[in-house]
């Protein structure tokens, strides 16, 4: 029973990591990846009392910390730093119907390599596993698609959201200094790239790659 909440917690982050990829404005994107967090959370919760890994307790106690509440923190203080512009730049060259598409794909695969794996985990939660390989090419794709630069920042979010349930689901009784360093490089990184973004938006009034041709070269 355990295990199979386990699986369909995990279609719900794939769905989530889906609403932050198509979100229309910035505030929604942070409502969509909060929520991500909190089902996250459920899934190391219940990983954690199915396996009796205490570590996983705890993961999920950090998690709730720093996914539920300081990135959304973060990601919206940044926003509202900028006077929260206009979202006339949070278009994608994907269109939203092509990006579920494409989502179902990348598990679709990911679930194929999964299924070769022998692995004792990977037999009981087969879906799980594949959508936390899978969030890692839902990250990149949000990165690459998007044109608003602090969007892009929301797809590294989904890629390490997706190495906290794979290592989770691989390695239950890591030790805590691991889930640590995961926890405090993933508010790091987004502090810092938060702040670059709030950077380039005082000096150039956009957030559309497309106009930040001073960039290149």
């Amino acid at each position: 029973m355990g295990y199979s909440l386990v699986n369909i917690l995990g279609g719900l982050l794939i769905v989530t990591s889906t609403m932050v990829v198509v979100s229309k404005t910035i505030p929604s994107a942070i409502k969509w990846y909060a929520i991500q967090s909190v089902v996250l959370v459920g899934v190391l919760l219940t990983l954690g009392l199915t396996t009796g890994a205490t570590e996983l307790l705890m993961w999920a106690a950090s998690a709730f910390v720093t996914k539920v509440i300081l990135v959304p923190f973060i990601l919206n203080r940044a926003y509202k730093k900028m006077g929260s512009p206009a979202d006339s730049t949070l278009t994608s060259s994907i269109k939203p119907a092509w990006t579920i598409i494409l989502t179902g794909l990348e598990v679709a695969i990911c679930f194929a390599v999964v299924t070769r794996l022998s692995l004792p985990t990977a037999e009981v939660t087969t879906p799980a596993l594949a959508i936390s390989f899978a969030h890692f090419f839902v990250g990149l794709t949000c990165i690459i698609s998007q044109r608003n630069i602090l969007k892009q920042i929301f797809g590294y979010c989904l890629m390490e959201n997706g190495s906290h349930v794979t290592l989770a689901l691989l390695a239950p009784t890591a030790p805590e200094i691991i889930e640590i360093g995961i926890a405090t490089d993933a508010i790091f990184a987004v502090i810092i790239m938060s702040a670059v973004v709030v950077r380039i938006w005082n000096d150039t009034k956009s957030l559309d790659s497309h106009d930040l041709t001073e960039l290149k070269g």
